[in-house]
């Protein structure tokens, strides 16, 4: 399997995508107007406690106050009698109106909701992430063989200076040596100290540190032994990536390039037509069946169809492979989309409990590539799924379109008709408030077309019982659910 990251670079808006076999994957953006603050660490005040939802609203200097949930609190180890385990306090026994804390943003503010922060800071590098507040050393379960998992713990366990700070060794760091592993651990302690040190000085809603920026990120969690090269549009940004490589990963700085041509970096592999498609309900399947996603604000649902395929053999057959061929579509789906929270699937129904199985079997392994953290449910008596995505940051939809100025976001209008008995309705009630010789309605063409024309006995009617001329005038600029009565 070959695997590329393309990254484009414009003057306010970086774009990285992970490319497999030459088909999208996965696509991350960062604009200068709304940068990401997943991973930044604050200085932050308490502003406000809230007992009932054990929970607290902090400033850290963003348009909203972010949320810290006390289970997202750190507090140390108490010692208590053996098996049982003490009651855990209070958030008004943790914090307090106007306190300073250090805090680290844990998901990005998404849609109305502000960021969510943890007291638990972690901080990534290459190989190993740093728990400035725990002396546990953990290995990633990505990495499955016991003796490796062992080899680097004990790595980790006898070159850190203090027993007292903690680390996580990434998946990145499964193979590598203690060299590389200790140049990585001083680079965190470095990284840790100078936080110690910007706190003590900073104020209430000040950030202390920030995460790197999209092209160096990128480098960091992604740029694994399976990838071929990075292709970086800008010289800067190449130069930025390329630099961290040479420091983390010396033996792939030959897979970084600059890439220098006349056709857009983005076209090479079609990514700007996928990432256009990632923005539709459907989305059609080889075989001629198709997906509708649809995502609101407490979850997704994907409905998969057989649309166009009727299969050779028999119906249930037919249902199977659909449904087989769908669960590589939604895993690439839901990087691609970036889709997080609850999400249901909606399968076509198997009667076979072996062909049920089995999708299971291929969305589980379809998902095991995807960086989020998945958790997958049995497949239901109904034929549905209930899966939960990790959800960190804003969806593709979100962070590139906004609710129709139109139907405000209900993904339809009312019809001309609809509109038409809204206006007579309007009318009767008008007529009865306040006194007036005659009525203008002002409304959409395609509104006034259907009342002087389908509508027009009714119109009579309505003149002759209300004892009042109407007049009618179509404006351009009207959407079709808007009007005006006019009274003269």
């Amino acid at each position: 399997m070959s695997e590329e990251i393309l990254i484009n670079v414009t003057p306010n808006e970086t774009r990285a995508a992970v490319v497999e076999n030459g088909m999208l994957q996965e696509v991350m953006i960062e604009r200068g107007s709304r940068r990401a603050y997943l991973g930044n660490i604050y200085r932050g005040v308490v502003s406000r406690v809230l007992p009932g939802m054990q929970a607290a609203f902090v400033d850290i200097g963003l348009e909203r106050t972010a949320f810290l949930h006390a289970s997202d609190i750190f507090r140390p180890a108490e010692d208590g009698p053996p098996g049982e385990t003490p009651e855990p306090p209070t958030i008004n026994e943790l914090l307090s109106e106007g306190q300073e804390i250090l805090v680290q943003v844990i998901k990005d503010p998404i849609g109305s909701k502000g960021a969510r922060l943890t007291t638990q800071i972690s901080i990534p590098s290459r190989f190993l992430v740093l728990t400035p507040y725990s002396p546990q050393i953990g290995v990633s379960v990505r990495i499955e063989d016991e003796a490796e998992r062992e080899r680097l713990r004990t790595i980790v366990d006898d070159i850190r200076p203090n027993p007292e700070v903690g680390y996580i060794v990434r998946t990145n760091g499964e193979g590598m040596d203690t060299f590389a592993i200790r140049a990585d651990l001083e680079y965190l302690n470095r990284l840790w100290e100078l936080v110690q040190d910007r706190q003590s000085g900073a104020n209430g809603g000040d950030m202390v540190l920030e995460d790197p920026s999209l092209e160096v990120r990128v480098m960091r969690d992604l740029m694994s032994a399976d990838v071929d090269r990075v292709r970086i549009d800008q010289k800067q940004a190449y130069e930025r990536s390329l630099g961290f490589v040479r420091q983390f990963m010396p033996e792939r700085a030959d897979r970084v390039e600059l890439y220098q041509e006349e056709r857009p970096i983005f076209d090479l592999y079609g990514c700007e037509d996928d990432i256009s498609s990632a923005l539709r309900r459907t989305v059609p399947l080889k075989s001629g069946g198709h997906l509708v996603i649809d995502q609101t604000e407490a979850m997704t649902t994907i409905d998969v169809n057989t649309g166009g395929f009727v299969g050779h053999r028999n119906l249930e057959e037919t249902i199977f492979k659909t449904n087989l061929e769908s669960t590589q579509a939604i895993a690439r789906q839901l990087r691609l989309r970036n889709l997080g929270g609850i999400i249901i699937i909606d399968f076509i129904d198997m009667t076979e409990q072996g062909h049920r199985e089995q999708v299971l079997r291929n969305l589980k392994k379809a998902l095991s590539k995807d960086h989020a953290k998945t958790f997958i449910s049995e497949i239901s008596t109904l034929g549905l799924v209930e899966m939960t995505r990790k959800r960190t940051s804003e969806s593709l939809e979100r962070l590139l379109c906004e609710p129709c100025t139109v139907c405000g976001g209900r993904g339809n209008i009312k019809t001309a008709e609809t509109v038409c008995y809204e206006i007579f309705r309007e009318i009767t009630r008008a007529v009865r408030q306040f006194d007036a010789d005659r009525l203008m309605v002002m409304a959409a063409p395609q509104v006034v077309d259907r009342i002087l024309d389908e509508e027009s006995a009714t119109i009579a009617a309505l003149e002759e019982g209300i004892q009042k001329t109407i007049r009618f005038q179509a404006e351009e600029q009207y959407s079709q659910e808007q009007f005006d009565v006019v009274l003269f």
